[in-house]
């Protein structure tokens, strides 16, 4: 299956040159990037959160093959839902699914389902692809796209991402796809926001996962970021950089209703 764009022309621009102009906005050229384990950036439409996206795309190597995990929020296909071949296109071009890593995780995990239909209309995967793909032409990715699972689930997937990337001779970036917390004001999101941001910086998904559930933190890619977390530790992670965090209130001076948006390299 070719996967095509979902929201293109919405989220971000919709034609190649339009893309790569703003992509060029964007991406920094000041910054040295370094190899990271993981890499945690927003997904909302990037005149909001695709400066953040950008610096976090900046400040790290992107390998051949990145493991992207993001939030399901269309309720459409398996909890868990991991896409085994095809490729997805964008403006700025199509980029193959890793067939053979995909399918080496899918038999690691019982709780991987190979479904390729949760991913057909959901942005939070796919607005990250324009920056990887301008880092990393050769780009080829494993996606999949998480609802809510527990921990226990949550941990599973985890160690078999983390043994099939020790496993590999070749670097793997995990990528975690995330919004923080959404449609409260200003005061109340920043400090939903910094109680997250203290678990995500702790390396502490168990932390993370009932933090959002006790607070009524509604970060949406909260499960995702647990995995991509507890996956970084068992490969050995050992800090974590806040890149950036601001509000959609910052871009559009409304502060009323905002959506938090932060970015995170893990080491």
């Amino acid at each position: 299956m070719d996967r095509k764009p979902a929201v293109a022309g919405r989220f971000y621009p919709g034609t190649e040159k339009s893309l790569r102009k703003e992509l060029k906005r964007l991406l920094s050229t000041d910054k040295t990037p370094r190899k990271a384990i993981c890499a945690i950036a927003p997904h909302a439409g990037y005149i909001y959160s695709g400066g953040i996206a950008g610096e976090v795309f900046s400040s790290v190597e992107v390998p051949s093959c990145c493991i992207i995990l993001s939030p399901n929020h269309t309720g459409i296909g398996a909890k868990a839902a991991l896409m085994t071949k095809g490729s997805w296109t964008i403006p700025t071009g199509r980029i193959p699914v890793n067939e053979e890593i995909s399918t080496k995780l899918l038999s690691l995990c019982n709780d991987l389902k190979d479904d390729s239909s949760a991913h057909l209309e959901e942005h939070s995967l796919e607005v990250q692809l324009p920056f990887l793909l301008a880092r990393q032409p050769g780009l080829t990715i494993v996606p999949i796209t998480i609802s809510h699972i527990n921990f226990s689930a949550c941990s599973k997937i985890a160690e078999a991402i983390a043994e099939l990337i020790d496993s590999r001779d070749e670097n793997i970036l995990i990528v975690a796809s995330t919004d923080m917390n959404h449609y409260e004001d200003q005061t109340h999101t920043l400090e939903k926001d910094r109680l997250a941001i203290e678990r995500v910086v702790s390396l502490d998904p168990n932390g993370l996962l009932s933090t959002c559930a006790e607070k009524q933190i509604s970060m949406c890619g909260v499960v995702p970021t647990a995995i991509a977390i507890s996956a970084s530790k068992k490969l050995g992670a050992s800090s974590v950089t806040l890149i950036d965090h601001k509000t959609s209130g910052d871009i559009s001076g409304d502060y009323n209703a905002v959506v938090g948006y932060a970015g995170f390299i893990i080491e």
